[in-house]
């Protein structure tokens, strides 16, 4: 089965769970070639067409709904498209995103509160992205601290994601660590997947106080590494980390009760069962791509 990834290219490249995504496909037997969407795409049309005419796809799958519009401009191939967040949360694309599900042949949501927020919505279905947990290798803490240069005594909380990305929302987290004495908070930010997994296991706690997400990748990764987590009750948190002992859903985003959260969780003794809990609710890659596979095999 040949597939073509339709998805947005920045910078940096692809979205790493889109390319751990696609390599997880490509382990299984699914021929796959990328197709960047990187600058206006009227302009690009032109080169999708011939891409689709030498390649010849069975399916094309796009990630972002705005991706699921463009790759639907040509009709001779049945489209696939994921919606992973801010091509839902945000009400200005959202329409746009309704527009590109209306003329997929499947549309897959990264988690059930996305799809309620568009629902009913024909030919769907909630198919979170996945990890891979080899490249969460199990570190011990002191060893991880000092490769990652930190002090063996000292609490650390890690923030999820760049503390200038406003959809972080990184001044609630100040707020909350700033109530807990002699704790340092972390930037996730500029780090290699490898120091990330290091970091995630060499740190006390990981916090998010996102206004918005859709199925945050940094959760499972947490969750894979057995860091314990504190949250606001944002896109799918409360169900991964569901009767995971040390991880906490605050509902609210008062900063008392998050810091309350915060205080019982740095209190928490060794690793979490987030791992288990990866394996268990079918979060590995390996597990994801047996669902995408028979949704391309249906069309």
């Amino acid at each position: 089965m040949k597939v073509l990834i339709v998805a947005r290219y920045k910078e940096k490249g692809f979205a790493p769970f889109v390319t751990e995504q696609v390599e997880a496909l490509e382990k299984s037997g699914v021929e796959c070639r990328f197709f960047p969407v990187n600058k206006g795409y009227l302009r690009q049309w032109p080169a999708l067409h011939r891409v689709i005419r030498k390649f010849k796809p069975e399916i094309v799958h796009a990630h972002y709904g705005l991706c699921g519009l463009f790759a639907n401009m040509q009709r001779r191939v049945p489209v696939v498209t994921t919606y992973h967040g801010s091509d839902v949360n945000e009400a200005g694309v959202r329409r746009l995103s309704q527009l590109a599900m209306r003329l997929s042949r499947f549309n897959i949501f990264v988690s059930q509160r996305l799809l309620d927020l568009v629902a009913p919505v024909k030919n769907s279905a909630v198919i979170p992205c996945g990890i891979n947990l080899a490249d969460y290798p199990v570190v011990e803490k002191a060893e991880a601290r000092r490769k990652m240069g930190l002090e063996p005594d000292r609490k650390y909380v890690l923030f999820a994601g760049a503390f200038d990305n406003p959809i972080k929302n990184a001044p609630l987290a100040k707020a909350v660590v700033e109530r807990v004495p002699r704790v340092e908070l972390l930037e996730l930010k500029g780090f290699t997947r490898p120091q990330v997994a290091l970091l995630m296991q060499a740190v006390d706690a990981f916090l998010m106080t996102s206004i918005a997400e859709g199925s945050p990748q940094v959760i499972k990764e947490a969750l894979a590494c057995g860091c314990p987590i504190v949250s606001v009750d944002v896109g799918d948190v409360r169900e991964w980390i569901s009767g995971v002992e040390g991880c906490f859903v605050a509902d609210t985003r008062d900063p008392e009760t998050l810091t309350d959260l915060l205080k019982t969780t740095l209190a928490f003794s060794g690793r979490t069962t987030g791992r288990e809990k990866i394996l268990s609710d079918g979060l590995d890659n390996a597990s994801i791509v047996k669902q995408l596979v028979e949704v391309y095999e249906k069309l």
